[in-house]
């Protein structure tokens, strides 16, 4: 199993080869405890992918997990926002080009 930081370069790329000319952030984690990963800016439109290694990852119960599952699901009500792991990647990544066009 690759590591999460290998997972989220390969997916960096693969963003931005689905959405060319997309600006992909990697937000800072000190400044907002749990918030996302990744902000993904395309045209008029963002969203933002907390990305997991596993889905197993996203499950453990943590303080940490409990935040990012609120800000996940707040960000999601504003735009789009998920989270992101090698299983639902093609899910995740088809849902977030539909928000781009909508």
């Amino acid at each position: 199993m690759a590591s999460e930081s290998d997972f989220q370069k390969k997916l960096k790329k693969e963003i931005s080869e689905r959405f060319p000319g997309c600006y992909i952030l990697k937000n800072d984690p000190t400044m907002i405890q749990g918030i996302p990963d990744l902000t993904i800016l395309y045209n008029d439109r963002w969203a933002m992918l907390e990305v997991k290694q596993s889905e197993k990852a996203r499950h453990k119960s943590s303080t940490t997990i409990k935040q990012q599952e609120t800000h996940v699901a707040r960000l999601n009500d504003m735009s789009f926002a998920a989270f992101i792991f090698p299983e639902n990647k093609e899910d995740v990544l088809d849902a977030m080009e539909r928000s781009f066009t909508v």
